[in-house]
Parts: structure tokens; sequence; C-alpha cells
């Protein structure tokens, strides 16, 4: 009896903990996208500009969470922060299309320019898997900074 009441709280414990780890996936969806793009935002009004570009640049800075991360352009299309990819900072990437040939930095930036804030897909290779997948970007216009956090679409 003693036995089968342990099997049964084994059981109970290692559900709940693969709930949780699939759960888990969810920290890097496009809620969690928008919340991040929020969270910069805040830090933005509290701290400003050269703050927020500083701590966007962070490998490991308060706006990278697992596979999620803040990056910003300015309104010409300009990388002005890249937490992963520094190499890219400081270059126009507005006429740089995507792997279908959209021009979806032109759609951020306009976006940014006419809503101020909004999601963006298209197609772009995932470092996790190497492969073209689809990824959609949410994007917030803080002054003359566009702020955005992108997921891939499971």
């Amino acid at each position: 009896m003693q036995t089968n009441w342990l099997r049964h709280a084994l059981v109970f414990f290692l559900s709940a903990g693969l709930a949780l780890s699939f759960s888990a996936r969810a920290d890097d969806g496009p809620d969690a996208a928008q919340a991040l793009v929020a969270k910069v935002a805040a830090f933005y009004q509290a701290q400003g500009k050269p703050a927020t570009i500083e701590a966007l640049n962070q490998a490991d800075g308060p706006f990278v969470q697992g596979s999620l991360y803040a990056f910003a352009y300015d309104l010409t299309g300009t990388m002005i922060a890249h937490p992963k990819n520094p190499k890219l900072i400081g270059k126009n990437l507005i006429e740089v299309p995507d792997a279908e040939g959209k021009f979806f930095r032109k759609e951020i930036v306009e976006t940014a320019k006419t809503k101020g804030e909004g999601w963006v897909d298209y197609l772009y290779k995932n470092p996790t898997t190497s492969q073209l997948e689809p990824k959609t970007t949410y994007l917030k216009r803080l002054g003359d900074l566009v702020v955005c956090a992108g997921t891939y679409r499971k």
C-alpha cells in the first residue's frame, strides 16, 4: 500500500514538473515579447534614452530573457542596440529583405511612425535550429527609437 502511494506521488510530481517545463516554453512567445518591450518602455521613461541603449546592448542585461531579447532601430532603420549581435549596431538595414524578399524593417519603421506600436511578420533564420522560420516581432516607438522583441512562431 505504501509503495502504491509513493508511486502515485512520484507520478504527480513528475507530471507537474513536465507541465512546468512546457509552460516555461511560453516565456518566449508573443505575450512575452510584448511584455519585454513594455519593460523596456518603462525603463526608458525612468532612465532615459542613453541608459536604455546601454542596457539593450548588454548580452546578459535586463532585456535578455532566455531566447528572447529586445533590440532597437532608429527611425531610418539603423540598428541602435542589439545584445546578441553587436556587429549590426550602426548598420542601416532598411533595404535588407528577409528570405522571401520582404522588407520587414521598412514595415517595422513605418508601423512605428504611423501607429506607434504593432506586430510585423517575416521569415528569419532561427539561431537555435539554423532553419528559416516564421517570426513575429512586436515593436514600440519610444521617441526616435523603435524597440522590438521577436519570437519564432511555433
